[in-house]
């Protein structure tokens, strides 16, 4: 028995989100205790990402739940553009970050680079997740369907005799 992609998908980008969120926390937490400087601005925003991207996906598997009429698609679409763009800007800024250090050495360095590769990979996750709710929501305009699962199609309209 196989699963679907779009479950294998999610669940790739909730494990990638909670490595950066733990990877970013451990660099964070060694700026505010062992350096007189506060966790740079790039970490902090990848810590953010993360949490953003759990409360997307509960968003994402929720709100259909309360919102039957609307398609699964429609929902996840904002989600998705969001998170791709955020991990994107998050990974691309703390490799430039990293790359204007004048040393980088030890676990925490280590941990940073390993932030930005599980980023990239988010990004790339969250990309084609974007890629295929944008296909399944032009294939359902094409085919006057509905885009999604879980969606109630909405009754045909009728002319009243008046």
């Amino acid at each position: 028995m196989s699963l679907p992609l779009p479950l294998i998908i999610r669940v790739t980008q909730g494990v990638f989100a909670l490595i950066v969120l733990s990877l970013s926390g451990f660099v964070a937490h060694w700026y505010n205790t062992v350096t007189a400087f506060p966790s740079p601005p790039e970490i902090n925003f990848l810590i953010f990402g993360a949490i953003w991207s759990w409360l997307s996906l509960v968003c994402i598997e929720v709100l259909p739940r309360f919102l039957p009429r609307t398609p699964k698609a429609y929902i996840a679409a904002p989600f998705d553009l969001t998170n791709t763009l955020f991990w994107f800007s998050g990974c691309i800024a703390l490799s430039v970050f990293l790359g204007k250090l004048f040393f980088c050495r030890g676990s925490v360095c280590h941990a940073a680079r390993a932030d930005v590769a599980f980023g990239a990979f988010s990004f790339i996750i969250w990309a084609v997740s974007t890629l295929l709710t944008a296909l399944e929501i032009v294939r359902a305009r094409r085919g006057h369907g509905h885009a999604g699962t879980g969606a109630v199609p909405m009754p045909a309209m009728k002319e009243s005799a008046a």
